[in-house]
Parts: C-alpha cells; structure tokens; sequence
C-alpha cells in the first residue's frame, strides 16, 4: 500500500463510509453528513476499494463494517495500520462475537459499535476517533471487561497500537510515575464516581452529560481526573476499574 497522507485533520471532520451494503452506506450518510461538523467525503463497498479511497481522500475517519466479500473490515484496518494511516477506524458492525472484537481491536479500531447504536452515540464516537478516544456500544463494553478481566496485565486486547498520548494525555512510552496519595479509588469525589458508573453502563460523553445535567467540557474534565487518578488510559480500563471496586 502507498505512503498515505499524515498532515493533521481539517477542522470539519471528513468521513468515508466502508460496508458492503448500499442501503447502510445511504443510511449512515444521512445519519452523520453535515452533523456536528462532520462532512462525509466517500464510501466504498469492500476492503480494497477503501483502502483506495483513503489514499486519495486522505479521511480523519472510517466507519467500517467488518464482514464484506474480498477483504474483510478487519483486514483492511490491519493494512491501514500497516501503512501508518492517520485516518481512525470506527468499527460498526452487527456481529458482536468476542472473536471479532478483539481481532478488530488489535487491528488498530479504535472503537467498537453495534449497527443498532443511536445516532448520537455514532457522532460521538466519531468525534472522539479523532482524539484517539475509545466508544464502545452498552453491550460490547460488557463484552470488553468480561475479556479483559481473562487477559493478564499488559495484554489487554484494547490496547493502543498507535504512538501519541493516550485518551488522559500521557505518552505511550511505558514510563509510570511514583504513587501519589491523589490516585486510586479512595482519591475518588462523589461526582467523579458518578461519572465513572455512567461510563462503565457504556454512555457517552454526551450521554453522561445529560444524565447528570452536567456540560459536556464538565463530562471531559471528570473523565480527565479520572484517568489520572486510577491509572488508566482508556474508557474501557475505567469502566474495569469502577466495576472490580462496585463488586
């Protein structure tokens, strides 16, 4: 595959649309072009077209199906994390088997979603691809803590397969820092548990941020503190955490 374009996205997050189906890729279309600033700029029915299309359109974002004839969703993110494409990978699919969420996760998707995921829940995770940030679908969530409390520590399926900092800001350079009396569960205020119960039942920001009649920069801030405090970097290890101290 060519060299694919690294400059950093335009404001208005460009979108390609990747599924096989012609009745999806109109529907998604609808859904998201011109929506929160997202503009689609192609769609492509299989793997190998995709990977065409990212190389002259150079997307911020891919929404890709995982099962089409030919090149499957999954492999063609495994190429494009090959060739160091910028363009982030939204999975959304109607199989949830455990198999292909962690094939496509280690593939370098950077979230997960359900076909049946509700219009905001696609804008966000859209949002949040480019940011580097994880969004699962309720069901997939359940799906991730059920695997990753079977992963020993440091192979957690999820895991970044990019350089860059993570969703808390740190770098991915494996470098820890001392414990400091700020960290852990204990460290915790009641509206930050609040916040990290939302997102281990799978809301979103913008979810939680309506649940709790909290603004949206207010969400971010506690998911921020978050991260920091329980010494995680991404919403999946968050919801891990929050759940083994509810259990």
């Amino acid at each position: 595959m060519a060299p694919l374009n690294t400059a950093p996205p335009t404001e208005s997050v460009r979108v390609l649309i990747v599924d096989d189906e012609s009745l999806m890729r109109s529907g998604l279309r609808l859904m998201v072009d011109g929506t929160a600033g997202i503009t689609v700029i192609g769609e492509a029915a299989d793997g190998p077209t995709a990977l065409s299309q990212i190389r002259v359109l150079d997307p911020d974002v891919v929404l890709m199906d995982i099962r089409m004839p030919g090149m499957s969703g999954i492999e063609a993110t495994v190429e494009l994390t090959r060739a160091g494409a910028r363009a982030r990978v939204v999975v959304l699919t109607a199989f949830d088997a455990d198999g292909f969420l962690v094939e496509a996760l280690r593939a370098g998707a950077v979230s997960f979603l359900l076909k049946d995921s509700s219009p905001e829940a696609v804008v966000d995770a859209i949002h949040g691809a480019v940011q580097g940030h994880a969004q699962f679908s309720p069901a997939v969530l359940d799906r991730l803590v059920r695997i990753a409390s079977r992963e020993e520590a440091g192979s957690f399926p999820g895991g970044s397969h990019r350089s860059g900092p993570d969703e808390a800001g740190r770098a991915h350079d494996g470098t820890t820092t001392p414990a400091r009396e700020s960290e852990g569960p204990s460290a915790l205020t009641p509206r930050e548990w609040d916040v990290g119960r939302l997102v281990a039942q799978g809301l979103t920001n913008a979810e939680i941020s309506d649940a709790l009649v909290l603004s949206l920069p207010t969400v971010k801030t506690h998911v921020s503190h978050l991260f920091d405090k329980l010494l995680v970097t991404n919403r999946v290890q968050l919801a891990i955490r929050i759940l083994e101290h509810d259990s």
